[in-house]
């Protein structure tokens, strides 16, 4: 049996081999967390942490919490629904809180 020790060459072979190693195990383990913690938050309450039901609202698909009552729209949902109620006074509602929430103010 020989003890003679490797060649500087093989310690760094192996020596990146490893790092490499160690690196593709820490961005799988880091997208494992990433796609576990996204997972335990979808359709939770951003409020309360309750699960969201979907609910049909004139033809939109909405979030409603029904253990605080929160409703939540996803994007695009609350243009919708001013589209739907133009002239009435939900829509002059949410067309205000929409308008303000983006720093504008609606036309009356």
């Amino acid at each position: 049996m020989s003890t003679e020790k490797p060649s500087k060459n093989e310690d760094e072979y192996f020596a990146k081999e490893d790092a490499e190693r160690i690196r593709k195990m820490r961005e799988k383990e880091a997208a494992e967390r990433v796609a576990a913690e996204r997972k335990s938050h979808h359709m939770k309450c951003p409020k309360c942490g309750g699960s969201l039901q979907t609910e049909n609202f004139q033809e939109i698909q909405i979030d409603r919490c029904p253990d605080c009552g929160g409703v939540w729209f996803d994007h695009g949902e609350v243009e919708q629904i001013m589209k739907h109620e133009e002239t009435g006074t939900l829509g002059r509602v949410m067309g205000e809180l929409w308008g303000s929430l983006q720093g504008k103010k609606r036309k009356s």
